[in-house]
Parts: structure tokens; C-alpha cells; sequence
């Protein structure tokens, strides 16, 4: 029965509310710092060719997508708490490891660390969230959420470039791991509390790891966002060949604009439906891509910037719409974990197969890869049989999605 229309809301900006998001933050910071240093790293100092750019920056989204289907598990049934402080600590460790890989191998297993604590770190936050949120103001909750996830990713560059000053790495690394073991820190002021019942998870049946029900979206997902990876792990090598001085402009326009994009139109991908927000997604994902490959000029970047940022805030919450339309209660933790997980994969396949196609093209030529790949998606899309995407909207769902922001990319 609704509520009275004289009831007050619940309250949303709590303490807890708060402290969450701060050490989201300084998390999602802390990774940002690492987006355009490590492929300079790895390129330059580090002597790598693409190939082992693209495998270093892959490392991370593999040791994330080992240990993501069983974080939901530990979240319901240990706490979020535990996720978040673990996370920030082993990220912040994986961060000091930094200092000591001198060789591409021994940093391939310090990112595949950090994966790890990756997907600790955000399940708990994640779920977190959604424990403190009223259910009527979930939306809304996450639409501010977004702002430690993408001003973190949008501002951590523009730091990462000032601390290297062409060759501080040192510096880079540290700053990086004080910002995660700062996350954790917060993260043990923080409380277990709302729909989070660990005596009644105990009793309740585990879902299957690997959800059926979302192998189409998050194999749309999975072509869609490998653009991504190429985007993340090229773009600050390809700006040296353009004339610009570092990438941290590019990232911070992506990040804006996303954290903009989700802000004012977080209600658009419920309203029109999974296949007519997957359409645009897709399709203006490609675009982009293929804009920023068509001239060697900064111009072309940043015009292809904007369309591909369009596309990447609302692939990720129409495909998880659709992965959770018509599921019970019961299965959508299953759901959102194998999508995540098809996040996770686009990232470390993708950023390998991407350095192959620049070690034997150009980095415009991995642009041109990752935009047939957004095409492939939209054909699956829109090929794929799944009624759901013609379906009207389940609102539920649609909620739950808004609640599960995308894994971040370091």
C-alpha cells in the first residue's frame, strides 16, 4: 500500500551515505591517477611493445573477473563492510608493488593484485549503497554515487599527469596507493545496515554463478565495451603522436561528460526501453571510435571523445536492464554478477586483442577494431530473439540496474 502522501521521504544524505561515497572517491581516484601513466610505463620505461601494453593494462580487468562471481557471495553472506576495507587495502598493496616491477612479467602480477582488490572493493561498495538507499530513491541514490566513480576517473588523470612530470613514476605510485588505503580506512567507519540480513543470507538458496538469462546482454556488453579498453589503454600513446602534450584533457571530457550524461539522464535508458537505449549505445559507441581514427589531428580526439562517451553511459545500464527484466528477487545478484563479469572480460581480452591490432596496424587502426566490434554488438542486439528488449520496461529492474554503476578501469 503507498504511503500517505503526508509521510515524509526517508532521508538519503546520511552519514553513512556519505562516508561511502568518500571512500568511493578516494578509490576511484586513486585508480585514475593510474589510466594514463601505466601504458607510458609500460611503452617507455619499461621498453613494451602495444602487445605488452595491451596485456598489462588487460591484467587488471583478469584478476577482477577471477574473483567478481564470488564477491557478490562473500558480500551476502560475510558483509559489505569487510569488501570495502579489503579492497582498499589490497588495491593500496598492489599500489607499493608498483615501485618494485621493474620487468613487464612481475607487473603483470601486481595488476592482476589489484584486479582482485578491485572486485572486492566495488561489490561491497556497490551493494552498500543500495542497503542505505530508500527504495523509491535508489536512482537517485546511484546517480550520486556516480560522482566518486567518474570524478574519480575524470580528475585521477589530470593528477597522474602532474605527478609524472615526463618521468616520476615514483610518485605516481604512491600517491596511487595512499588514495586506496585511504578508501579502506574510511571504509572501517562504515556499517552493515539496511537490506543487508547475514543470518537470513545464510538460509537462502545460492544462485548459479554464471546467469543464463543474462548471456545475451553481457555478450552485447562484452563486444561493445572491448572499444573501451582500446580507448583507455591507447589514447596516451596516441596523443604523443598528435601533437598534444599529455591525454589528461581527453580523460577529463570523458569523465564529465559521463558523470553529466548520468546525472540529467539517468531515467533515459528506462524510459525508452534496453533495445532503443542499446541501439543508441552501440551505435553512437562505434561512431565515435571511428571519428577519433579518421584524422591524426586533436580535433578529430576530442569530437570523437564526446560521441563515444554518449554511447558508453548507456550501454552498460540498458544491457543490465535487460539482463534483469522478468528475474526473481532470487536471481538478479546472480545476473548483475555475469555481467560484470562480461565488463571484466571486455577489458582483458579486449586490451590484448587491441595491442595486437596496433602492433600490426596503428592506434588508429585499434580505434577502427573497436568500432566493428560496437557494430557486432548492435547486429547481436538487434538480431538476438530476445523478447525482453521489445518488452515493456520492469521499472524494478530498471531501479536495480541504476544501482550497479560499472566496474571502474584503471
Amino acid at each position: 500500500m503507498r504511503a500517505p502522501a503526508t509521510t515524509k521521504p526517508e532521508r538519503l544524505f546520511t552519514f553513512r551515505f556519505a562516508l561511502v561515497v568518500t571512500s568511493g572517491l578516494c578509490y576511484f581516484m586513486a585508480l585514475g591517477v593510474l589510466l594514463p601513466v601505466v601504458p607510458l610505463f609500460v611503452k617507455h620505461d619499461l621498453g613494451g611493445n602495444d602487445i605488452a601494453v595491451g596485456v598489462v593494462v588487460g591484467a587488471f580487468a583478469v584478476g577482477a573477473v577471477l574473483l567478481r562471481p564470488f564477491t557478490g557471495r562473500v558480500s551476502d553472506r560475510v558483509g559489505r563492510r569487510i569488501l570495502i576495507v579489503l579492497g582498499g587495502v589490497i588495491v593500496g598493496s598492489a599500489g607499493l608493488l608498483y615501485l618494485f616491477a621493474s620487468a613487464i612479467v612481475p607487473l603483470v602480477f601486481v595488476r592482476v593484485l589489484g584486479g582482485v582488490g578491485e572486485a572486492a572493493f566495488f561489490v561491497g561498495a556497490a551493494s552498500m549503497i543500495t542497503d542505505l538507499a530508500p527504495e523509491e530513491r535508489r536512482g537517485e541514490a546511484i546517480s550520486y554515487w556516480s560522482i566518486a566513480v567518474y570524478g574519480g576517473l575524470a580528475f585521477g588523470p589530470l593528477i597522474g599527469n602532474l605527478l609524472l612530470d615526463d618521468d616520476h613514476f615514483d610518485r605516481v605510485w604512491i600517491v596511487s596507493a595512499s588514495l586506496a588505503f585511504a578508501a579502506g580506512l574510511i571504509g572501517l567507519f562504515t556499517r552493515d545496515v539496511g537490506s543487508f540480513n547475514r543470518e537470513q543470507a545464510a538460509h537462502t538458496p545460492r544462485p548459479p554463478l554464471i546467469s543464463r538469462a543474462a548471456i545475451v546482454p553481457g555478450s552485447v556488453l562484452f563486444l561493445g565495451l572491448v572499444g573501451l579498453a582500446g580507448f583507455t589503454e591507447f589514447v596516451p600513446l596516441y596523443v604523443k603522436e598528435i601533437g598534444m602534450d599529455d591525454s589528461s584533457a581527453v580523460f577529463l571530457l570523458y569523465g564529465g561528460l559521463i558523470l553529466a550524461i548520468r546525472l540529467f539522464g539517468a531515467r533515459v535508458p528506462d524510459r525508452i526501453g534496453p533495445l532503443k537505449a542499446g541501439t543508441i549505445a552501440t551505435a553512437t559507441a562505434a561512431a565515435g571510435l571511428l571519428l577519433m581514427a579518421s584524422i591524426a589531428e586533436p580535433v578529430a580526439l576530442y569530437a570523437g571523445t564526446v560521441v563515444f562517451s554518449i554511447g558508453m553511459s548507456f550501454l552498460y545500464p540498458a544491457m543490465l536492464t535487460l539482463a534483469l527484466t522478468g528475474l526473481a528477487d532470487n536471481e538478479r545478484g546472480s545476473a548483475v554478477g555475469t555481467v560484470s563479469s562480461f565488463f571484466d572480460l571486455s577489458q582483458g581480452i579486449g586490451a590484448l586483442a587491441l595491442g595486437v591490432v596496433a602492433a600490426l596496424t596503428s592506434y588508429r587502426g585499434a580505434f577502427v577494431a573497436g568500432a566493428v566490434l560496437c557494430v557486432a554488438a548492435l547486429v547481436l542486439l538487434r538480431a538476438s530473439g530476445d523478447a525482453r528488449t521489445r518488452a515493456p520496461v520492469d521499472r524494478r529492474a530498471a531501479a536495480l540496474a541504476r544501482a550497479s554503476v560499472e566496474p571502474d578501469l584503471p
